[in-house]
């Protein structure tokens, strides 16, 4: 690798974003793509899949063996709630292989014994993000039903581009919530992104069970996301 491909890698890694490194083994030369820069053809076919996937390998294309070798940024989870659902949340959101925030300014659920090990603020949301903003490898999970703390994550999930943003509640409470969003301009194809009811409909009824579709939900959105999606600023109108 030459140094200008890696001074691209260190970059892309530096900003979180995808990027795969395309080595042709027969001429030992290499080049970066970027996840904005992934073109449709064959080889772009290839890359797009594996950045998705997050599984390098080697491939046959236009007569070229080359070894598509994936760097992705750890896909992180936000969750918005210190409560019971969070607490089966967070362990099996890290063994499949997700860093786990969880923020919540009621100190009387922000508690280390109730989430040991795990990254927790007893912080308002937005106090949160000035410090560790999110960005599209960031998925957010508000649960509180309560809108003073779960509006802000959501909001800045949605200016984020985050690739899921859920909310927990009923067909009721999302209403409310899409007024509120809708004032802050918002447009309707921002708002529908957001999972209401949150998690796969697989009939969850306990905490754990919802933890597990709000998970679900989550991988499936990480490994279908758009890889040139960009961040939904408010006022805009899509």
């Amino acid at each position: 690798m030459d140094v200008a491909t890696l001074r691209a890698l260190n970059a892309a890694k530096r900003d979180r974003r995808g990027a795969m490194l395309v080595s042709d083994l027969a001429a030992g030369t290499s080049h970066l793509v970027t996840e904005d820069q992934v073109v449709a053809d064959a080889l772009g076919d290839e890359i797009r899949a594996r950045l998705l996937s997050g599984k390098s390998g080697i491939v046959d294309v236009d007569g070229k063996s080359l070894f598509l070798n994936v760097h992705l940024p750890p896909p992180r989870i936000v969750v918005i709630g210190a409560v019971h659902i969070t607490q089966a949340l967070a362990p099996m959101a890290a063994l499949a292989g997700f860093s786990v925030t969880i923020i919540d300014p009621r100190t009387a659920f922000a508690t280390p014994d109730r989430f040991a090990g795990i990254d927790l603020r007893a912080d308002w949301p937005d106090e949160v993000f000035a410090n560790q903003p999110l960005d599209r490898y960031s998925a957010m999970v508000a649960v509180t039903h309560d809108p003073k703390i779960d509006d802000p994550g959501l909001i800045a999930a949605l200016q984020a581009g985050c690739f899921y943003v859920g909310a927990l509640g009923s067909r009721k409470t999302h209403a409310k919530r899409v007024e509120r969003l809708t004032s802050l301009g918002f447009g309707p194809s921002a708002i529908d992104s957001i999972r209401a009811p949150i998690g796969l409909d697989i009939g969850a009824a306990t905490p754990a069970e919802i933890a597990v579709a709000i998970l679900a939900e989550i991988i499936q959105s990480l490994r279908h996301r758009s890889l040139s999606g960009s961040a939904t600023s408010a006022g805009a109108a899509s």
